[in-house]
């Protein structure tokens, strides 16, 4: 049952996380009663967002994200910093399922007081990121998290989306798994604002210090995302703490270089028309696959372009006819 817009908005602001969680759960829903809902919800705290740190963390598979991120947030709390971590979870193509173990892969971090941890299913979004990702954000930061992370389902070309929603973008490699700079792409590198050599400790530092020069060597080649920032390489261990708070500094640095030159103001608004954007996109998909005249013909023109009838562009032709009869 659909509680008052005020009182979802007073639980907000007081900070109580299970009005929070009950917040993202109303924005994440697809039925159009509490979409409508939700988005009267998130114009009366969006004054309350914007003032905190937004930090996307991706890795390959193996670096550690979810002990790295855990060694990160418990590091932030006590320094007086409130966390909320949205972890992305790949959610599963056939039934629509998402595995949500972000919690217990995160145990100490989940029980903190000054922590809240959000899984979330990616639900087939292009980019592995939750549709409502967003506007979770938002919400968090007017809950007085002032630093949030979202923690991606891998590496890939949801990086690019990833990297259009937080001020920092930073990718955890590892040493010692072969040639390090296999099977990590040329995108991920180009919007990294960091990367980070993770499990630099016992008898892989040595390894952890090599790749941090192999990935030297990879950032020079590359033109850097922004002309106030040249990304740096740091080994870290989620296990020892080694490197962490180091890695904090970075952000911070970061963050008060990029701030003074206008840009993270002039990106956080960009950011905001592009979600915008991919909204409309996402709104006038579902608004033409949910038409009649579509779901009538779509049946038996996939059957012809699968079997080689007709072509894909014929097919998108005689789909989007109808529109022109749309007034």
């Amino acid at each position: 049952m659909l509680k008052p817009v005020d009182e979802y908005v007073k639980g907000i602001l007081d900070g109580n996380k299970l009005m929070l969680a009950r917040t993202i759960t109303l924005i994440e829903s697809i039925l159009p009663a509490h979409q409508v809902h939700a988005r009267k919800v998130i114009d009366a705290l969006l004054p309350y967002s914007g003032k905190g740190t937004r930090l996307g963390i991706t890795g390959v598979p193996g670096a550690g994200k979810s002990t790295f991120i855990e060694a990160f947030g418990n590091m932030l709390t006590e320094q007086g910093h409130k966390v909320c971590v949205l972890a992305i979870d790949p959610s599963s193509t056939r039934s629509g399922g998402s595995i949500l173990g972000d919690k217990t892969r995160m145990e100490k971090l989940a029980v903190n007081p000054n922590a809240f941890i959000r899984p979330s299913p990616s639900a087939g979004t292009l980019g592995g990121v939750g549709r409502k990702t967003r506007e979770s954000m938002l919400i968090c930061e007017a809950a007085g998290y002032d630093v949030t992370i979202i923690e991606t389902v891998g590496v890939g070309q949801s990086e690019t989306t990833v990297a259009s929603m937080v001020d920092f973008f930073l990718v955890l490699m590892i040493a010692g798994a072969g040639d390090e700079l296999q099977g990590i792409k040329k995108g991920v590198l180009e919007v990294a604002d960091a990367i980070a050599i993770n499990k630099a400790d016992g008898d892989n530092v040595l390894r952890a210090q090599l790749a941090k020069r192999d990935y030297e060597s990879a950032l020079h080649m590359l033109m850097p995302a922004s002309p106030n920032w040249t990304p740096p390489v740091k080994t870290c261990s989620s296990i020892t703490g080694e490197g962490i708070l180091d890695i904090w500094g970075i952000i911070c640095d970061h963050k008060q270089k990029l701030t003074q030159s206008g840009e993270i103001p002039y990106r956080r608004k960009q950011q905001a028309l592009d979600w915008m954007g991919f909204l409309v996109d996402e709104g006038l998909a579902a608004w033409f696959f949910n038409r009649p005249e579509v779901q009538s013909l779509l049946p038996e023109l996939k059957i012809k372009v699968e079997n080689g009838v007709i072509a894909p562009g014929v097919a998108s032709d005689i789909l989007l006819e109808f529109l022109e009869k749309v007034k």
